[in-house]
């Protein structure tokens, strides 16, 4: 894949991440509310709520892979 093709899969990962992985935004960001909710024992936590959290959680995983996958990576011959 070209690093061009790589840059645009970066940013759309990046906007994706600022957009639809933080929203909404006020109070607080919504994946933020349910990872607290899921680090303090997630009581009362259903399968909907885990299916949130993956689901705005996506674009972040997302973003991790695309800025892996820029690093340069040093090969021993």
């Amino acid at each position: 894949m070209s690093s061009r093709k790589n840059v645009t899969y970066f940013l759309v990962a990046l906007i994706g991440s600022l957009t639809f992985g933080l929203a909404p935004f006020i109070p607080e960001p919504h994946v933020v509310g349910k990872w607290r909710w899921l680090l303090g024992g997630a009581k009362g936590m259903k399968f909907m709520d885990y299916f949130d959290l993956i689901l705005h959680s996506l674009p972040f995983i997302l973003l991790l892979f695309m800025t892996i996958k820029l690093l340069p990576i040093r090969r021993r011959n």
